[in-house]
């Protein structure tokens, strides 16, 4: 079995809970990503993605320079342990009805696994994809 510290993203970025929805949009442009930790008191509290964007910001007609992001998130953040397989992520995911996990190691979060990063695993048990 793959585990899924093989294909996560380990640069995970984080932002505070007041940050306005207009930058972590902009943010999500620059850095071309889908989604962004939230974190208050140097917890992380939850993630808000691109869904969360569409179905609680312009679906409800909300101003996005004015909402903040821990309005919108996602919360609790659910997590896997990096040495769990891809198939553990992707039966968590269908479960939880969700798109991303955090990926924690000895407690600690170092990286996120997104449902398409399940689905295009670099490699297949030692071998080449």
């Amino acid at each position: 079995m793959v585990p899924v510290k093989k294909i996560m993203t380990k640069e995970v970025l984080m932002i505070n809970e007041k940050t306005s929805i207009k930058e972590v949009a902009s943010m999500m442009k620059t850095k071309k990503i889908g989604s962004i930790l939230v974190e208050k008191n140097n917890e992380v509290i939850g993630i808000v993605t691109e869904a969360d964007i569409v179905r609680r910001l312009v679906a409800e007609e909300r101003d996005p320079n004015t909402t903040l992001v821990k309005t919108i998130m996602s919360s609790p953040l659910l997590t896997i342990d990096a040495e769990m397989s891809i198939i553990d992520a992707n039966d968590m995911m269908d479960k939880n009805r969700v798109r991303h996990l955090a990926v924690k190691e000895e407690g600690k979060i170092v990286g996120l696994v997104s449902c398409r990063d399940v689905m295009h695993p670099i490699y297949m048990e030692g071998e080449e994809w």
